[in-house]
């Protein structure tokens, strides 16, 4: 199944043009997904059919779905409540009743993952669009699944859980209850749904489609949302350039905006596959609408980002890790090495990654940006690296 993200900054149309990808996908036979995290059914006034917690049948190959992150949150809430039954009676914890609870921050966005999940494992559907918060909220809800599963391994890693057949014998010398084999269940069921988010996210028929307004703020956005996909590992199929007005305009004060646009466009031309979306003059509401702004089909999926490790140790004596990086400045580039992972830091972006098995038995001997790659070389340990006869 392919996989589109959309994104772009607040503003520039995403939820307008995801409505109209999907529906275009459809209307060529594509058994398609419509998924939005908007809180408000900003979906339903652009599509025209009012979406919700429950997955609507908008036409015979569409189908749209917002799932309801409040629903979801208090169905989660009282199952811990469940499982937890007997710590909270010991503590004289009252239990929160489902009309008192409201989401906490962070529910809208792991309600959004898991339906992205839940869609990808169906196999019900060929293609699945996803319209995606703003960028920076989108950058910080792609890198979830992976910080949240590096966060378990670190409280509760699986080699410790050796040590469970002794808990009951602790916990009546200690007189208090003991971690129970629940917890290490639901930290084991927790890895395996985020390791499943991550392979949607890993997998190589996913790509993000940006949306932005052409100017100088749109170019902005565009360096920014590129770095930080490029460090998590997604390439960007596509650049939609939204709202672009004519070339021609009477009125002088538009003459101006065209023209910034039309210096926009020149940038983004041959550094990305762009496509333009004309203005239609109003906010596009029903099929009608949607199809007159001929948003662009499903291209062929762009190749992934690969972090390749090259070996220069005949020529230099070290081993070169090449991690794309577009648009990073040198002044703003960190690196830190903790044990077997690397902690790279990238303007306001920051990503912790396991360094490959042959560069863990290798210190760091330096680093070089070049042509929006970063570089970073290790040379051999001698204590870890094999020797030879």
């Amino acid at each position: 199944m392919r996989t589109i993200l959309i994104t772009g900054p607040g503003g520039s149309g995403r939820t307008t043009v995801a409505a109209a990808t999907a529906l275009r996908a459809a209307h060529e036979g594509t058994r398609t997904l419509l998924l939005s995290a908007d809180c408000t059914d900003t979906l339903g006034a652009a599509l025209g059919t009012a979406t919700g917690g429950t997955p609507v049948r908008v036409t015979s190959h569409l189908t749209a779905w917002r799932p309801d992150a409040v629903a979801r949150f208090r169905d989660d809430l009282a199952a811990f409540q469940d499982r937890a039954s007997s710590v909270l009676d010991l503590l004289g914890a009252s239990r929160l009743d489902p009309e008192e609870l409201t989401p906490l921050p962070g529910a809208e966005e792991l309600t959004l993952l898991r339906a992205l999940r839940d869609a990808a494992l169906s196999e019900t559907h060929d293609l699945l669009v996803v319209d995606l918060p703003p960028t920076p909220q989108s950058l910080a809800l792609l890198a979830l699944p992976e910080e949240l599963r590096r966060y378990l391994r670190r409280l509760l890693p699986p080699e410790r859980q050796a040590a469970r057949a002794l808990r009951p014998v602790l916990g009546r010398l200690a007189g208090v209850p003991m971690p129970t084999e629940a917890l290490y269940e639901t930290a084991a069921r927790w890895d395996v749904e985020l390791a499943a988010v991550e392979a949607v996210l890993a997998d190589r028929n996913t790509a993000v489609r940006l949306v932005v307004e052409p100017g100088p703020a749109g170019a902005d956005a565009v360096r920014t949302a590129e770095l930080g996909l490029a460090l998590r590992g997604l390439p960007v199929e596509c650049l939609v350039a939204n709202r672009v007005l004519p070339e021609t305009v009477a009125d002088p004060w538009l003459a101006g905006l065209v023209a910034q646009q039309r210096k926009a466009l020149a940038e983004w031309q041959g550094s990305y596959v762009l496509h333009e979306v004309a203005h239609l003059g109003s906010d596009p509401h029903g099929a009608d609408d949607l199809a007159v702004l001929a948003a662009p089909g499903v291209n062929p999926a762009p190749a992934p980002v690969e972090w390749p490790v090259a070996d220069r140790l005949a020529e230099d004596g070290v081993l070169v890790w090449h991690i794309p990086l577009p648009g990073a400045i040198r002044d703003e580039l960190d690196l830190v090495r903790r044990g077997d992972e690397l902690v790279v830091t990238a303007g306001q972006f920051r990503r912790i990654v396991a360094l490959p098995s042959a560069l863990r038995r290798c210190t760091v001997a330096g680093a070089a940006l070049r042509d929006g790659e970063l570089r970073v070389r290790f040379a051999p340990d001698p204590d870890l690296w094999p020797r030879t006869r």
